[in-house]
């Protein structure tokens, strides 16, 4: 009989701590659970990114340790249009400090900054529909398939949104520029690929780079225009900073620049070709409960393809970001005693005065 109970009451035990409810439906003595958190909320920074390769950013002041690091407005686009559209606030999570929340708060890039042609972007609940109207209007757009959205998780429920957008971009330099001899690059172990100006380069494609400034040689930036109207900034620097902090002193150090912004004759001009394609998701953005609200980010994904070589750039940028309500566990509550039977201070005071008594208490048996 003593082992049955026994059996019985450790199952119980089990259920109670494993029961988990809806982050929207869960009622709590009959109050609904939106905005206290269910633990205390402890402030906590995002480790050093690891040494990576390559590192996609979710906001250009993003902070990293990666050898190579790159960033596309499209995750931000998504961002702006969470908190517009679905959360209606900047977002924040229960018990989490995010640093990339913060930055991607910022709304620091929008769709002002694009011309209309360059994007497409749709949100909506969570359906076949949605996935059809999405492939249906990058096709229409750009001629493009997606290369994310079958890593979706489709499955229609109440309140689960997806955010989708897509960047796209694809333009030829003024004039081609020449193939150069492939060269050494600090860092790398092997000879990169080369284009640029060298004396044997016509005089028009010369003409076709600017000089934004030429302070030493080892701190300089150039421009590239495009037949499309886009430039191309290319800034030679040893400073460690973030992209946003490289972007405002190429253009202070541009506008203090009082020397000569064509590329002379005895001038030479030699950039890296890059081909790249890049995939990463953000978890530490994911099944965090939004502060003030009812949802959670259960995918966060941003995809880029780049090719920049003599003849001009083609970007292709996906981003996706599902959001909605989900299962959260409920945790088991502990409960608190607060027993002063050991070493105690008393503090005694009027409302809003400085204490008038204050006492510490190490042998309570002596004071009785």
């Amino acid at each position: 009989m003593k082992i049955k109970l026994f059996i019985c009451t450790f199952w119980v035990m089990v259920f109670t701590a494993t029961v988990s409810v809806s982050a929207c439906h869960f009622k709590f003595w009959g109050k609904k659970n939106v905005e206290k958190p269910v633990i205390e909320e402890k402030i906590t920074q995002s480790k050093e990114t690891e040494k990576k390769d390559l590192e996609i950013l979710a906001a250009m002041d993003s902070k990293s340790s990666a050898v190579n690091q790159v960033w596309v407005g499209t995750f931000q686009l998504l961002w702006n249009d969470l908190i517009d559209e679905i959360i209606k606030h900047p977002i924040e999570f229960v018990g989490y400090k995010s640093l990339m929340a913060e930055s991607l708060n910022k709304k620091a890039f929008t769709i002002d900054e694009l011309s209309d042609a360059a994007y497409y972007k749709k949100w909506g609940l969570v359906s076949a529909d949605l996935k059809n109207e999405i492939e249906k209007g990058i096709k229409d757009k750009f001629n493009e398939t997606s290369d994310v959205l079958d890593s979706i998780d489709w499955t229609p429920a109440p309140e689960k949104y997806l955010l989708y957008a897509m960047l796209k971009k694809d333009f030829e330099y003024i004039k081609p520029f020449d193939k150069l001899e492939d060269g050494d690059f600090k860092g790398s172990d092997e000879p990169v690929k080369y284009f640029g100006v060298d004396r044997n380069t016509k005089y028009d494609v010369r003409n076709s780079v600017g000089v934004m400034f030429y302070n030493n040689s080892s701190d300089y930036a150039v421009s590239l225009e495009s037949k499309q109207g886009d430039i191309v900034y290319l800034y030679r620097t040893n400073d460690d900073k973030t992209l946003s902090e490289y972007y405002r002193d190429m253009n202070d150090k541009s506008a203090a620049y009082n020397g000569s912004i064509r590329l002379k004759e005895r001038d030479r001009f030699k950039a890296p070709v890059i081909d790249f394609k890049a995939e990463t998701s953000f978890p530490e953005l994911c099944n965090k409960l939004i502060k003030n609200s009812d949802f959670i980010i259960s995918q966060a994904i941003e995809t880029i393809k780049f090719k920049m070589d003599e003849t001009g750039v083609k970007l292709k940028s996906e981003a996706a970001i599902v959001v909605g309500c989900t299962a959260l566990p409920m945790p088991v509550e502990e409960p608190r005693y607060f027993y002063f039977n050991d070493k105690y201070v008393i503090f005694i005071k009027e409302k809003n005065k400085e204490p008038y008594f204050a006492m510490k208490v190490a042998d309570a048996k002596k004071l009785q």
